[in-house]
């Protein structure tokens, strides 16, 4: 009995990980409904996580706001940038669909492709960022290159995103009211000494090899 309410036992360390992970998911959804602030919320997001991984910070919240404001000016760029592009790749998708004939099937081939490369930048952009200081461009380059370096784990997270964003779909058609749980469910993140798997369930999901990702960017 004793030994059950120690708090070094695993049961109370880890619940105590799972409220660090609630709170830690409740400032970032709290923190990207400014949608231009979301840049810097999903890079303190990750700051936390990569940092819980290596068991290196216990204060959530100082964490999380000092990565918020220290990456505040890249992150906002950046996330103005990807949302325009995702803005621009809509609507050439919605209009190269709309046409027929061979043209408008090539150029709906290559906005796919753009898209796809769109999407393997946007999963690592972000965490990048949370872990190196470098230029708005160098970022970027950086996250195209190790999206092609790990390819197999990239087109893993690609899958997995497109099943949470497809799963977050449903829940707004079906049960509105459930939207916000669904988010909430969906934003976990589960920490493990080698990996962290985290989930987001507005931008994306994935599953990130933390000592590939520090080794390749030293």
């Amino acid at each position: 009995m004793n030994r059950f309410f120690n708090m070094d036992n695993k049961f109370f360390v880890f619940m105590g990980r799972v409220a660090d992970l609630l709170l830690l998911n409740f400032l970032c959804i709290l923190c990207c409904i400014p949608v231009v602030t979301a840049g810097a919320s999903i890079t303190a997001l990750y700051y936390v996580t990569l940092k819980m991984a290596r068991d290196e910070e216990s204060y959530i919240a100082r964490s999380f706001f000092r990565s918020f404001k220290q990456n505040f000016k890249q992150a906002t760029i950046i996330n103005i940038i990807m949302l325009l592009t995702a803005a621009v790749l809509f609507i050439d998708l919605r209009i190269a669909r709309a046409g027929s004939g061979a043209m408008y099937k090539g150029l709906f081939s290559l906005f796919i492709a753009f898209a796809l490369i769109y999407a393997m930048i946007l999963l690592y952009i972000y965490p990048i960022l949370s872990k190196f200081f470098n230029s708005v461009k160098n970022t970027f380059v950086n996250a195209f290159l190790m999206s092609v370096r790990h390819l197999p784990l990239t087109l893993l997270m690609l899958v997995i995103s497109a099943d949470l964003m497809n799963q977050l779909s449903l829940s707004m058609r079906e049960r509105p009211a459930d939207v916000a749980f669904c988010l909430c469910e969906l934003r976990t993140v589960y920490i493990h000494p080698d990996h962290a798997l985290y989930s987001d369930g507005i931008f994306h999901a994935g599953l990130l090899e933390i000592k590939d990702f520090c080794k390749d960017l030293r």
